[in-house]
């Protein structure tokens, strides 16, 4: 079938059904079906302590003096 005959609601179709499949393929997940490993579980645990107990991370200053960078 050429979309010259194709009716208006057959032609939304088609478009819908065409952007559907390109943004499936756009956002693919790369993780999907690898394991998470067991030292990476046990930072994630660790950094979860850590904020529950009040404990933030490095602040943003001290990252930017230990690499060189000079925030504006």
């Amino acid at each position: 079938m050429q979309i010259k005959d194709m009716t208006v609601d057959e032609l939304k179709a088609l478009i819908r059904e065409t952007v559907e499949e390109t943004l499936e393929e756009f956002f693919v997940d790369p993780d999907a079906g690898k394991e998470v490993t067991e030292e990476v579980k046990q930072q994630l645990l660790e950094i979860q302590k850590r904020r529950q107990a009040g404990i933030r991370g490095i602040p943003a200053e001290e990252v930017h003096k230990k690499l060189g960078l000079n925030p504006q």
